[in-house]
């Protein structure tokens, strides 16, 4: 304790040193002063020491803790337990915002979750770490890949299909535990995030904002990066508004048509249908047409006519379409059913 007073930290070799005693006798007594409350362990490896346990110790010790990694057995695994184990072995989350801090909660467990529910993985990565800009954390894992794993429960043909899928959120292979809101939601209280799966990789950048679609070398498993910046004016709540109704249920949804892009152009009923999918479960939709040149009749005539016929009570909503496909949109709503 004294050299715990002078120092503000002792490790189990200092003591061994300084007394000795073997160096697991020191660790075994300091190991007991932690469970009567009297120490806390910081750090992993050979940055672990001890500190007094009274909060201002303890809150200046951890405030060098910036980091976090581990691989952790797929096994009973909480989500919640593995954040609290980050916020008290780590700085990261002191003096954050709470609006911050809440939408990195939101993120992680989420994320985290559906990796538990969701990769046959035997062991997830997971990392978070805090520079003076941001937080960010990375969930890996080695097990089916989540197109994959869509594309097989969902019987769908391909795992581009499979991505379309789980951009328009309410879509999961899990619809007694999931919601399937999670990726959807996290996609949009970040400043960043990218999924990488198979020989996808899709990155939402909600400070443009815009989403990004790339083909990559194939891989094993998903990972998932998540950021967003301290000084985030985001909050989870305005989030959660902007997609729900007046009764606080998610029924709205945002479809990025390019992200349906075939070579030969979204000219078909059948790629109309494609979009549609899993639709009928929103209320309000917003058709994004951004990087979109051109759309057919057929396309256009099933989406805006005969779609909207089947579901008068569904809102369809139409962004950043150029002067052609506006046109080609309006042509086919003036027809009658």
């Amino acid at each position: 304790m004294r050299a715990l007073s002078s120092k503000g930290e002792v490790r189990s070799r200092e003591i061994a040193l300084k007394t000795g005693v073997s160096r697991a006798y020191a660790h075994r007594v300091l190991q007991q002063l932690e469970n009567e409350g009297t120490l806390r362990l910081v750090g992993k490896a050979n940055q672990a020491r001890y500190v007094g346990a009274d909060p201002k110790n303890l809150e200046k010790a951890l405030a060098s803790q910036l980091s976090f990694h581990a691989i952790l057995p797929n096994e009973k695994l909480e989500e919640d337990r593995v954040l609290d184990r980050i916020k008290t072995e780590t700085g990261i989350f002191l003096g954050i915002a709470d609006t911050v801090t809440r939408i990195v909660d939101y993120g992680f467990t989420e994320m985290l979750n559906n990796a538990i529910d969701h990769s046959e993985s035997a062991t997830i990565d997971v990392r978070m770490v805090r520079s003076p800009s941001r937080v960010a954390f990375t969930v890996l894992d080695r097990g089916i890949g989540i197109l994959q794993n869509i594309k097989r429960k969902r019987n769908l043909s391909s795992e581009q299909e499979a991505l379309q899928d789980l951009l328009k959120g309410k879509q999961t292979t899990m619809p007694d535990r999931h919601s399937g809101e999670g990726i959807f939601f996290t996609s949009r209280v970040a400043d960043g995030l990218v999924i990488r799966s198979s020989d996808k990789k899709i990155l939402f950048d909600n400070l443009i904002p815009d989403v990004f679609l790339r083909t990559v070398k194939s891989r094993t498993g998903t990972q998932v990066d998540f950021w967003i910046s301290l000084d985030s004016p985001r909050e989870l709540a305005s989030v959660f508004h902007s997609f729900a109704g007046e009764e606080m249920t998610f029924d709205k949804t945002r479809v990025l048509i390019a992200l349906y892009n075939e070579e030969s152009g979204y000219v078909s009923r059948s790629q109309a249908r494609r979009v549609l999918t899993g639709l009928e479960e929103f209320h309000e939709i917003i058709l994004d047409f951004a990087r979109v040149d051109l759309v057919g009749q057929a396309f256009a005539d099933e989406v805006f006519r005969v779609w909207k016929t089947r579901h008068p009570r569904t809102v369809l909503r139409v962004e950043n379409a150029s002067q052609d496909v506006q046109f080609m949109i309006d042509h086919a709503a003036r027809q009658e059913a």
